[in-house]
């Protein structure tokens, strides 16, 4: 699955650790998740997604593998 949570942080100026603090993880788990790593649960998901307020489809997609 790609992501675009590293773009939507550049957008927003915002640091890994502060996502990750907004959204009850772990820095390492956002780092983990840009580099496509680890699968997010749909629950994270939707957090993510509204942390930046876009659609879940916006933020992810089914890679040619998924």
């Amino acid at each position: 699955m790609n992501n675009k949570i590293k773009i939507q942080r550049a957008i927003r100026d915002v640091t890994q650790a502060q996502l990750a603090e907004a959204i009850g993880v772990s820095r390492q788990t956002i780092n983990a998740m840009e580099k496509n790593k680890y699968v997010p649960s749909t629950v994270l998901a939707l957090k993510l997604a509204k942390f930046f307020g876009i659609a879940v489809e916006e933020l992810f997609e089914l890679g040619e593998n998924d």
